[in-house]
């Protein structure tokens, strides 16, 4: 973002006689100010204060305490304004209740810290390209796909986003002029690359980037600014694979995700494993498969910078997205594959993932109607800590641990599973059983008896205050509807559901022994208002799944002091996917966001407060991710997508603008 000219706010605010902030619910309540940097308001929102902002009551009236925010929901865009289909689109508003019963309604609109491809400050005095690809040695990875056009290759999919602060002084943040402001950081991974200059599919071939922010916080109107980017160095983590969700935990760490583990039996030979090896070292037999697919843990630092570990023993999984408990110690995690399972490891430490206990669940189905129930039983894979296997990945290759067959050996001492959508014969070597469950968990899972048939289990979040875990399932499709699962069998939908598990202590694991958690997910259903439909045929835009219903859903947060959980929607069944806001307590769904047509809602974060402030971080990806569902609108979204991003290279990364809430 640009800097801000405060002096000609502060005019602004004058002529319009009103002050920066209004005593508004004991502790005040400011209009966001967006700017008019191109990048930075997409909504295409002017330098005005968000209306309904006026002291509802007279000058000399007290103060109404907050009780809660409600969300209005905003009407899918249509071909009759192409451009709202077209970028990030938020229309809609936030209801603030006070106790004595009266509302202060506030627009909401959307803030972009930068597009991918921009140029951006380092906090050097130079400028750095936001979300550009860099080698084990840090230097520019260049697309020379076409000929005498090489440049530095760049993401289009931002995804996992974190924001923090420090223990550090409110004042002047590190570079900012005018009104007073506090600094504010947060952390962004960016997944993948679509394609590459010539048009070439680049998914899972370069080592994903990941950075701070430094932000600027306006205490004024809480406005976020950049100041400083500053890559993450990964390379004492050998790189990092396919980043997707992310959480921020308890500790304030900022968690991120290593999705589609690449499968070890076959990564030597894979194009794509290959290439980002190549990529990363210059050497495309260098890079080792068990070194990826565990989560990595990024550090925050005062300057700006950040630090990387990464945790071998929660797992290797297609980790998606992990929710820390609020015991510091659980972590239920989200497994974005074809049989995929639900995975859940209890930390012996607060607030430190080095070593642990891991499980996966048994789906005791107690229906098979639409998206299904079950009562849920805990499988106790091992204990183990980092180190020892971390030091495990470095020895040993997948033949070490396996004997893994993809045709049927005729042998009763080879098991058979279901793998990635595929059959799957495996034989554990002998003394090779800790090695299969922390680096082969998906195949190890299913050989002791978990349920490995999810489709797609994306984000997860909690809310603690019930007690109850949320997960969502972007499509109920395969091995959840097709009978290959001895426990699992259930209808759909294909436009997927958000499930809840309650979660109780006292629990036991298979072997009778107890888990050592307060958090342990005992039941799985989905919940009703949060489940999609199909319609019967194609609408006029060409979408297959209802607009008033999700599709897809994806990301997922949960704001305790709203009581509203978000999700963010990667639809194949619409031509836009949205951000909604679904009210816990009210049961009421609003459309909160509208990403830009073919692009896939990221970045969730809600924030439920920062120095009074209250965020919803929003990013978006791949905008050019055309199929057969955007053939109506492609004619004439396209030119536009192509003007704004790009050419359809470019994704934006930021936040919706809210409102400083009483506490």
């Amino acid at each position: 973002m640009k800097n801000t000219d405060h002096n000609a706010r502060r005019r602004l605010l004058k002529l319009l006689g009103g002050a920066p902030m209004l005593p508004l619910g004991g502790a005040g309540l400011a209009a966001w100010l967006r700017g008019r940097d191109a990048h930075a308001s997409e909504d295409g929102a002017s330098d005005v204060p968000a209306p309904g902002m006026r002291s509802r009551a007279g000058a000399g009236a007290p103060p109404a305490r907050f009780a809660s925010a409600e969300f209005v929901s905003m009407a899918a865009p249509g071909l009759s304004e192409p451009e709202g289909m077209a970028r990030t689109t938020v229309e809609s508003a936030m209801d603030l209740v006070y106790a004595d019963g009266s509302r202060h309604r506030v627009q909401l609109g959307y803030e972009a810290f930068f597009m991918t491809g921009d140029r951006v400050p380092d906090g050097k005095g130079g400028l750095v390209l936001a979300g550009g690809y860099v080698d084990i040695h840090g230097a520019p990875i260049m697309d020379t796909s076409v000929p005498g056009r090489e440049r530095p290759f760049y993401s289009d999919c931002p995804d996992g986003m974190s924001l923090l602060t420090l223990a550090r002084p409110v004042g002047e943040a590190d570079g900012a002029t005018g009104p007073p402001s506090a600094t504010v950081y947060a952390v962004v991974q960016f997944e993948y690359l679509s394609r590459n200059r010539a048009g070439k599919d680049m998914w899972a071939c370069l080592p994903s980037p990941i950075a701070v922010l430094t932000l600027s916080q306006d205490l004024q109107t809480g406005q976020l600014r950049l100041i400083r980017y500053s890559n993450v160095d990964t390379a004492p983590v050998h790189g990092l694979w396919v980043t997707c969700g992310a959480s921020l935990s308890p500790w304030n760490t900022h968690l991120s995700s290593e999705e589609y583990e690449p499968d070890a039996t076959t990564a030597r030979t894979s194009a794509s494993f290959r290439a980002f090896s190549g990529h990363l070292y210059g050497d495309a037999r260098r890079a080792n498969p068990y070194h990826y697919g565990h989560l990595p843990e990024i550090t925050v630092n005062a300057d700006g910078t950040g630090s990387i570990k990464k945790h071998y023993c929660m797992g290797r999984i297609s980790h998606e997205l992990v929710q820390i408990m609020p015991d510091q110690r659980t972590a239920l995690m989200g497994d974005d594959a074809t049989n995929g399972g639900l995975f859940m490891f209890v930390a012996d430490r607060p607030a430190d993932l080095s070593s642990g206990t891991l499980y996966v669940a048994r789906w005791n189905q107690t229906s098979g109607v639409g998206p299904g129930s079950a009562d849920l039983a805990w499988i106790r894979l091992g204990h183990a800590t980092s180190a020892e296997v971390k030091e495990m990945a470095d020895e040993l290759v997948a033949a070490d641990i396996m004997d893994v067959r993809t045709k049927d050996p005729a042998n009763p001492a080879y098991t058979r599973i279901r793998y990635d959508g595929k059959d799957n014969w495996v034989r554990l070597k002998p003394g090779r059983r800790q090695a299969a469950a922390f680096l082969e968990t998906h195949r190890y899972a299913a050989l002791a008896g978990g349920t490995l048939a999810f489709t797609k289990m994306e984000g997860t979040t909690v809310n603690a205050k019930d007690k109850i875990a949320y997960t969502a399932m972007a499509h109920i499709e395969t091995s959840m509807v097709d009978g290959t699962s001895p426990h699992l069998r259930v209808e759909g939908p294909d436009a997927g559901a958000v499930y809840q598990l309650r979660l109780r202590a006292g629990q036991v694991d298979t072997g009778g022994k107890a888990i050592d958690s307060e958090w342990v997910p005992v039941d799985m259903a989905a919940v009703p208002e949060l489940v999609g439909a199909m319609l019967a045929s194609p609408d006029a835009l060409g979408n297959r799944h209802r607009s008033d219903r999700i599709s897809n859903p994806d990301n997922l947060k949960f704001s305790e002091k709203l009581r509203t959980l978000f999700v963010g929607e990667d639809s194949m069944g619409r031509v836009n996917s949205f951000l909604w806001a679904f009210n816990v307590d009210t049961r009421v769904l609003s459309r909160l966001l509208s990403c830009p047509v073919a692009a896939e809602s990221t970045g969730l974060h809600a924030v439920d407060d920062i120095n009074g402030w209250t965020y919803i971080t929003s990013n978006f990806q791949h905008t050019a991710d055309w199929n057969d569902v955007h053939d109506v609108v492609r004619p004439v979204l396209e030119p536009l997508v192509k003007a704004k991003y790009r050419n359809g290279r470019g994704a934006s990364v930021g936040y919706l603008t809210a409102v400083k809430l009483g506490r």
